[in-house]
């Protein structure tokens, strides 16, 4: 060699090593240290459970779960080692004898056909790399294929392989793919559905089974046919697993279960643990719903208010029907059908108040049971009777349901004395009738009547308005709203008249907070829907802490839910009866019919229900919570407690009971028609005997609704002991009486 040619040699080879170092430089200068690999953690699914440990949801950008090979089925494993890799236990990263055969492939097809890559360069790919198609991105692949072999077992790296992979159809991982494709957890996956998803992760969209079944089903024929020829199956496996049809659709998915209680949780969470973390940090929390309970209340809500909406549409119908006839332009009724009803239900463990069942609506994102604020009508009763209680009345207490007025006076609103009937009230408001600064406030029963002198108890079962106008104006509004606040309300409330017909407004779920504290003798504890919350490794990050506070005496509280029992036993809840178990409850139907509520008890569970038009329509007819919530209540409160024991509430200390006439209060005679057992805190029970002739009620009630003085005797019940709650009512309600309106003011 001559010495030029020496030089030109030299030369060449030193250029041929510059020129490769400036491109290992490149292919190296942005690969990742292993460190990086080590640590690496990917964007794991948060998963929300229910109190028997079901999964409810999973909440996640992209919907991926973490496991460990062993709780990877080996067909999978083999599945997806045939048809992507089936010399991975052999290679060191990368595969020569691959790439060599994939170039002459693409180079005869004049197109790429195959790829080279082995399943350790894909894993590379997946977490370090972008998809862009380059030589140089192909060099880096390949680099740190070598640097994961290096340093990973074979086993660790198929493992990440097949917790990383995108099977499409938004699933990251092996589990995802097996409860989106399946419906399954990835431990009940059988041959051929490894055999699907193996087929998937070279084009998820296009071998989707819900997309091209039928090229789906060809891809994981290909996969069976590898895997028969690499001997992780026998032929008659494959033949066997060939029969079965491709899933066409999608399955019911675990992840659509209670959205509403879904939210809920979400939005406690999320501003405490932040966005990243609890959507992207593989929580598991551990909620207090119960999925059987929960499919069971939607199912028979849903049944409810899908009648009601049928009637409605019927109704609305027939009124344009009638008006079109008479030729009535604008018609009566709107020339659009009514929307659907939406409709409420929260139940609560008495004891704990865990959220077992939560439907915060029909078809929307709008959680009425927490974000909705509606009148409770005559819900709110029984927080002036408990505050009635707490000042020394009884529920024989008297309480006059006749006429009365109020008018303001610029500062606060008066009893307009002397206006006992409604002729009275008329003549006194008519000189004023032309001025605008003069208020008058009427209030009204239901059903437009007035019963005279009752006791308390009678009172709150046939629910009358002006009753419980006459209690708060008694024991004072401010003194109602403290008790309120105690058991468990949260909302503002203004200390008025009104406040004790449901002129505030609150929560569903408020409602059954404080009621729970009237079923678990005076004891508010608030509801809670987290029990605990652990990390992707386990680590417990917080558990819910029970705080108890005794808002009411246990006696007080007991005699309420006495009282509330009548409710159902006797008066506007009584369609609750088929319930067939000891239960309080109260009814409520707001002004102009636009919220109907129910909110009733066992010793066990407190349930709420609302229904309603978001826009405050009236629902359209004269009907009342009793006849068109009540049942629907009723049918999903006996599936909730098909499997609890019927028991009655527990009866506390310093309670004694005595048997009084209904419509006195007084200590019952033989000859009182109407008597029952009553409950009373000791020391307030009645102790005379009831002197009426119960032959002439009608006289009787004439006087007594009068004056409260007992004919022929020195007895004036309208300043007798306050005391009692006789269990026999006058009447019980007729199905009118039950679909009257309950007015506010």
């Amino acid at each position: 060699m001559s010495r030029l040619q020496f030089y030109l040699a030299a030369l060449a080879a030193a250029g041929l090593i510059a020129a490769g170092a400036v491109v290992g430089r490149r292919v190296t200068q942005d690969i990742p240290s292993f460190e990086v690999l080590e640590s690496y953690q990917p964007p794991l699914s948060t998963r929300v459970f229910d109190a028997n440990e079901d999964l409810v949801a999973e909440l996640s950008i992209e919907k991926r779960a973490l496991l460990t090979l062993s709780e990877i089925p080996v067909d999978l494993q083999n599945a997806v080692l045939a048809i992507e890799d089936s010399r991975f236990f052999k290679h060191w990263g990368i595969s020569p004898r691959g790439m060599i055969r994939a170039a002459l492939a693409n180079l005869l097809a004049g197109r790429k056909v195959q790829g080279g890559s082995t399943l350790t360069q894909q894993l590379a790919k997946i977490i370090f790399l972008s998809p862009e198609r380059s030589y140089m991105r192909k060099l880096r692949e390949a680099v740190l294929a070598v640097q994961m072999e290096r340093n990973l077992s074979k086993e660790e790296i198929l493992q990440l392989y097949l917790n990383q992979v995108y099977f499409g159809e938004g699933a990251y991982g092996a589990q995802a793919a097996a409860a989106i494709y399946f419906g399954k957890d990835i431990k009940q996956l059988t041959l051929e559905e490894c055999a699907l998803l193996a087929g998937l992760p070279k084009s998820p969209n296009n071998y989707s089974p819900f997309r091209n079944p039928k090229i789906a089903a060809k891809r994981r024929a290909l996969v069976l046919g590898r895997m028969r020829e690499v001997g992780f199956i026998k032929a008659e496996e494959e033949k066997k697993a060939l029969a079965i049809p491709v899933p066409a659709t999608r399955p019911l998915l675990a992840g659509i279960q209670a959205p509403y209680f879904v939210e809920f949780v979400r939005r406690q969470l999320e501003p405490k643990y932040g966005y990243n973390t609890l959507w992207r940090g593989g929580l598991s929390i551990h909620t207090t719903i119960d999925l059987k309970m929960q499919k069971a209340a939607e199912e028979e809500m849903e049944k409810g208010l899908s009648e009601f909406d049928e009637k409605a549409r019927k109704e609305w119908e027939q009124q344009l029907k009638e008006d079109q006839d008479a030729g009535i332009d604008p018609p009566s009724v709107s020339t659009s059908p009514p929307a659907n009803i939406q409709g409420v239900f929260v139940a609560l463990d008495v004891k704990t108040g865990a959220i077992k069942a939560m439907i915060g609506g029909r078809g929307d994102q709008f959680n009425r049971a927490v974000q909705a604020q509606r009148q409770p009508g005559s819900t709110f009763k029984p927080f002036v009777w408990a505050t009635a209680l707490n000042s020394g009345m009884t529920a024989s207490t008297l309480v006059e349901d006749m006429p009365l007025a109020y008018y303001y006076d610029g500062r606060d609103w008066r009893l307009l004395e002397g206006a006992t009937d409604q002729y009275a009230i008329n003549l006194a408001t008519s000189v004023f009738s032309e001025n605008a600064d003069f208020k008058v406030w009427v209030p009204n029963n239901f059903d437009n009547n007035f019963k005279g002198v009752m006791t308390l108890r009678t009172a709150l079962a046939m629910s009358r308005n002006v009753a419980s106008v006459r209690l708060i104006e008694h024991v004072g509004p401010p003194k109602v709203v403290e008790l309120a606040h105690k058991a468990g309300i949260q909302s503002r409330l203004s200390p008025v008249l009104s406040l004790g017909l449901g002129s505030a407004v609150v929560s569903p779920l408020e409602m059954a907070n404080a009621f729970m504290t009237f079923a678990n003798s005076g004891i508010h504890v608030k509801s809670f829907a987290v029990t605990r919350v652990e990390d992707s490794h386990g680590k417990l990050l917080d558990r819910h802490v029970p705080k108890e506070e005794e808002a009411l005496s246990p006696q007080t509280a007991y005699l309420i839910t006495s009282l509330l029992k009548t409710v159902v036993e006797s008066g506007t809840g009584v369609r609750a009866r088929e319930l067939k178990r000891p239960l309080a409850g109260k009814t409520g139907t707001t002004n102009e019919n636009k919220d109907l509520w129910f909110v009733g008890y066992t010793p066990d569970i407190v349930a709420v229900a609302w229904m309603g038009y978001d826009d405050a329509t009236s629902l359209g007819r004269k009907l009342s919570s009793g006849s068109t919530l009540v049942p629907w209540w009723t049918a999903i409160m006996k599936r909730l407690v098909a499997d609890t024991p019927s028991r009655d509430f527990p009866v506390p200390d310093d309670i004694i009971f005595s048997k009084v006439d209904s419509e006195t209060g007084l200590l019952a005679l033989p000859t009182c028609p109407k008597k029952s057992v009553v409950a009373f805190k000791k020391g307030t029970e009645p102790t005379q005997f009831c002197p009426f002739d119960h032959s002439k009620p009608l006289a009787l009630r004439a006087d007594f609704a009068v004056s409260g003085q007992v004919p022929g005797t020195d007895v004036d019940l309208s300043s007798a002991p306050l005391t009692g709650q006789p269990d026999g009512l006058p009447s019980l309600p007729t199905d009118e009486e039950l679909d009257i309106l309950e007015p506010e003011p």
